[in-house]
Order: structure tokens, then C-alpha cells, then sequence
């Protein structure tokens, strides 16, 4: 995948995940069971509350996706922890898609909240990030306020997630900060 265009499929996000956003050795999402959305159904540069960039996404739910086996028996509920690392590969997504290099990685949150849960009987959670801020020296990183919601209600509010893109040296070195 090459083309910066403003909405992706799920093939398209899988090419993403198997070959890396330009091909070999570029950033790369998660691939399954750990790629957490279905689609981007919106990505802008510019927009959101920050007028910075924003970008939506979509994954489909159903009672056979792998987690509600075993998170858990008998009281199935997807792990909050997987919704907020959706929100974190988004924002590692709209990184590399603004032209950046590297290989993401999630550098935390300043505040997270949970008013819901998404349970098999659930149909779509719905991802929407607006990015706070772009930094690309000394360090590439991304800070974005998300909003998961499941069925048209917001179940996870999160403040000042933080994805950073490092080079494979970086990487190699074990990154630290």
C-alpha cells in the first residue's frame, strides 16, 4: 500500500500489516487476531477538535472473535485493554500515513476511562481520534484524545494517547526514552 487516500478496507489494512504502510521495512499494523478494527472509514490531516487531523475506524463484532473464549468463561467481555490498544494502533496508523518512517510503539496514556463493555451480543465498536499533536523532532510521536463506542454508545474515553515511531536501530537499542 502506497496511496494516502481516506478510508481503508480491511485488505488493505492487512497488505499494511503483512508488507508494512510503503512495503518492506515501513511501518506495519498488528495483524489478527491483534488488529483491532475492520476499516478506516475517515482519515484527515487536517479536522478534528484540534483542527490537527482526525481519524475512524470500525470493528465488526461477533460471538466467535477470539477473546470472548477466554476473557472470560462464562462472563464473555472483550478486554478493555484491547480497545485501548486500537486506539494507540490508530494513532501509530495516522503517523505513518502522514508521511513519517518508523515502527510504532505505544507510549502511554494520561487518562483513561471505562463506562462500558462490549459483550458477544454487541454489533460494532466504533474508533474516533483526534490528533493533539504532531511531533517529528527529536523523536516522531503522536498525541491524540479517543472515543470508543459500541452500538452508538460511548463506552471508553481516553486523554492524551501517546504512539511514537522509532528506527530499527532505536528499536535494537531498546528504546529507551
Amino acid at each position: 500500500m502506497t496511496e494516502q487516500k481516506h478510508t481503508y478496507t480491511r485488505e488493505e489494512l492487512l497488505e499494511c500489516g503483512y508488507n508494512g504502510f510503503r512495503g518492506a521495512g515501513t511501518a506495519q499494523l498488528p495483524v489478527p487476531p491483534m488488529l483491532m478494527f475492520d476499516r478506516v472509514t475517515h482519515i484527515s490531516g487536517d479536522g478534528g477538535a484540534y483542527g490537527k487531523g482526525r481519524i475512524e475506524a470500525e470493528l465488526d463484532i461477533n460471538p466467535d472473535l477470539w477473546f470472548f473464549d477466554c476473557h472470560f468463561p462464562n462472563d464473555p467481555v472483550m478486554p478493555g485493554c484491547l480497545g485501548l490498544d486500537a486506539l494507540w494502533q490508530l494513532i501509530g496508523f495516522f503517523l505513518t500515513w502522514s508521511g513519517n518512517p518508523g515502527h510504532g510503539r505505544a507510549l502511554g496514556a494520561k487518562e483513561v476511562k471505562f463506562s462500558g463493555m462490549v459483550v458477544p451480543s454487541a454489533k460494532i465498536v466504533r474508533y474516533e481520534i483526534d490528533i493533539r499533536r504532531m511531533m517529528r523532532k527529536p523523536l516522531i510521536l503522536g498525541i491524540g484524545d479517543g472515543v470508543m463506542s459500541v452500538d452508538g454508545r460511548k463506552i471508553y474515553e481516553a486523554k492524551d494517547l501517546r504512539v511514537g515511531l522509532f528506527s530499527a536501530e532505536q528499536l535494537a537499542d531498546g528504546l529507551t526514552l
